[in-house]
């Protein structure tokens, strides 16, 4: 019995670039990019990029440079709910400090453990991860074998990574780092024997 040729599939994963209103806790609420977060996200890709299809959280900041992208380009575009940024609740639209004012307490315990210590009326960890690993999986088996750009949020790569390299969510919330426009690439080879995925690069210059 002659075995199946492998299916490789190439996902960029690509965050937003500064919204307007700066650093805080934004969540889902939906800004757009500022003018300095438009010059990030367009730097971040070149001409000897090559894809087939981007993907794009529905938040502006997202959407609105997936949309320009996909035109310029023309490529096919899908927006997909499910890798908006985590719900941050109460929290969404304060600042760090004015978080740590009066709930100091509770933002240690988040970023100790976010899936037994959610914000306030936000989205614990567990189910943030579980959303984005749903769609993740969804998309890379719907779009196999395709070049794939997703334009979305540090928290979603986060967690995505997460998913990638089997770890809990909880630890890479905490200790992975991701900039404003980073990249990261991600190669899935799905084989006789599984599904088989890898991190290949993670960085400004992925």
């Amino acid at each position: 019995m002659n075995e199946q040729t492998p299916a490789t599939t190439w996902i960029d994963l690509l965050r937003h670039g500064e919204p307007e209103g700066g650093r805080r806790y934004r969540g889902q609420l939906d800004d757009p990019l500022s003018d300095t977060g438009w010059a990030q996200m367009r730097a971040a890709v070149n001409g000897s990029d090559t894809w087939d299809v981007i993907l794009s959280s529905p938040l502006r900041r997202c959407q609105a440079f997936a949309e320009e992208l996909s035109a310029a380009r023309d490529l096919p575009l899908h927006i997909e709910p499910d890798f908006a940024e985590i719900h941050f609740g109460a929290w969404e639209g304060l600042t760090m400090e004015q978080i740590a004012e009066t709930q100091a307490d509770a933002l240690s315990a988040f970023w100790d453990d976010g899936l037994l210590n959610p914000p306030p009326g936000g989205e614990d960890v567990g189910s943030f991860g579980k959303r984005v690993a749903t769609a993740w999986e969804r998309w890379s088996e719907h779009l196999q074998g395709q070049r794939v750009l997703l334009v979305c949020h540090g928290g979603v790569i986060r967690v995505a990574m997460a998913h990638v390299l089997g770890v809990s969510p909880q630890s890479m919330m905490a200790r992975l780092q991701v900039p404003y426009a980073c990249r990261s690439r991600v190669r899935i080879d799905d084989t006789p024997h599984g599904r088989l995925r890898c991190l290949i690069s993670h960085g400004p210059s992925a």
